[in-house]
């Protein structure tokens, strides 16, 4: 049975009618630059086939019903009192959408809605952002509202702030909307646009690991997004016109740390780190535009190191896996033109990694996450997925 259509009879079950409108979104993850957004750099991203369903149907009263099946989860609320709950976890995602259209104008009634994904909300991998997006796609076709793209974001982004207390992060929206087939999503900060840049690699395969390790904060990024270090990245900012996006930071190591004599050394080191993820951003960007994977393969991998020295991002269990990719193939040990690569990722200090390698070796790859088992004792999930479309209302 076809996932769209179990999620059509899950809702029949649950509520005893057919749904209205179904919505699916794909989840995400980013490659290079998830955390510079505060200093408009750019992002660039891979939607891929991990696909939530969100059915919808309407009710005759001013209630909400929400139903997440592969968790056998029931919450509620309503028109008339639309509150957040900790307690309501994943059914908070559709309720800040229901709360940024009614806080905008638009005149809603009340709603079931059934959520369906086979990967988790608590896995990562912009699920979370799936059900948002599908959300609202979904309940402008229920009620026909004159809504347009732009408004929807505008419709996420007030539930975000307004009711999630949450920023807005333009990349996994625009990720999650705009994305296609064969394509990466670029962001762009500073002017709050997006790219599609294409990933045409026919011969290698990209698995998303879960390498299941606690998420612990190991110190609070807020610090580095303070208004006076956003300042000081501005003025390391160099116009430049024959590179994606018009600027690069600047790279003279005496104008660099001029600039930031006035932080701390801690600070000054993630402030670098940032500035040199948007020149892997850069760099990858260019590599995908000449169809050259070796360019590409190594920006990333530059930009692992770059987060697990600088920035402390990373942690052993993924610095292990990713090292095991690397003796996979020798070819790989060449770093000007690799053939595999790697990078942590995930929400805030995220325990996933994304890899990219050879179809050739990938049983080898999924032998290490045996030896991950063992050594480490967390039990590794491996999913292969694809670049994917974005949004689309399917019924």
């Amino acid at each position: 049975m076809e996932q769209a259509d179990f999620a059509r009879n899950e809702h029949l079950q649950e509520y005893q009618a057919a749904p209205s409108v179904i919505a699916v979104a794909n989840g995400r993850f980013h490659l290079i630059g998830e955390h510079s957004w505060f200093a408009k750099d750019k992002t660039l991203s891979m939607t891929v086939n991990l696909p939530v369903y969100v059915c919808v149907s309407k009710r005759s009263d001013s209630s909400f019903r929400f139903y997440f099946s592969q968790l056998k989860d029931r919450k509620r609320g309503s028109l008339t009192s639309q509150k957040y709950k900790k307690e309501d976890r994943w059914a908070n995602a559709v309720k800040a959408v229901i709360y940024g259209f009614t806080s905008g104008g638009f005149n809603l009634g009340g709603m079931d809605f059934t959520v369906y994904s086979q990967v988790l909300p608590s896995a990562g991998c912009g699920i979370t952002t799936a059900i948002k997006v599908a959300s609202a796609y979904a309940i402008r076709a229920l009620f026909s509202l004159p809504c347009s793209d732009s408004q929807i974001l505008q419709v996420i982004e007030r539930g975000n702030k307004l009711f999630l207390n949450m920023e807005n992060y333009l990349a996994d929206y625009y990720a999650a909307i705009n994305s296609k087939e064969g394509s990466l999503v670029l962001t762009d900060y500073a002017k709050g646009s997006w790219d599609l840049v294409p990933f045409s690699f026919e011969d290698k395969v990209i698995l998303l690991t879960d390498a299941r390790v606690p998420r612990v904060e190991l110190w609070n990024e807020e610090s580095i997004q303070q208004p006076e270090n956003v300042l000081l990245l501005g003025e390391l900012k160099e116009r430049k016109s024959n590179v994606y996006g018009g600027w690069v930071y600047e790279e003279k190591p005496s104008e660099v740390n001029d600039v930031l004599s006035v932080v701390s050394e801690d600070k000054r080191r993630r402030l670098q780190c940032i500035m040199r993820e948007h020149k892997y951003v850069l760099e990858a960007q260019k590599s995908l535009a000449a169809g050259e994977f070796g360019g590409f393969a190594r920006a990333v991998n530059h930009s692992h190191i770059n987060m697990r020295e600088d920035y402390d991002l990373s942690c052993p269990e993924i610095d292990w896996i990713l090292k095991r990719l690397q003796e996979i193939n020798p070819n790989a040990q060449d770093s000007r033109n690799p053939v595999s690569c790697g990078r942590i990722t995930g929400k805030g200090f995220g325990r996933m990694a994304f890899t990219i390698m050879n179809r050739s070796d990938e049983d080898a790859f999924r032998k290490t996450l045996a030896e991950y088992d063992r050594i480490f004792g967390f039990k590794a999930s491996c999913y292969e997925v694809k670049p994917a479309d974005g949004v689309r209302v399917i019924e």
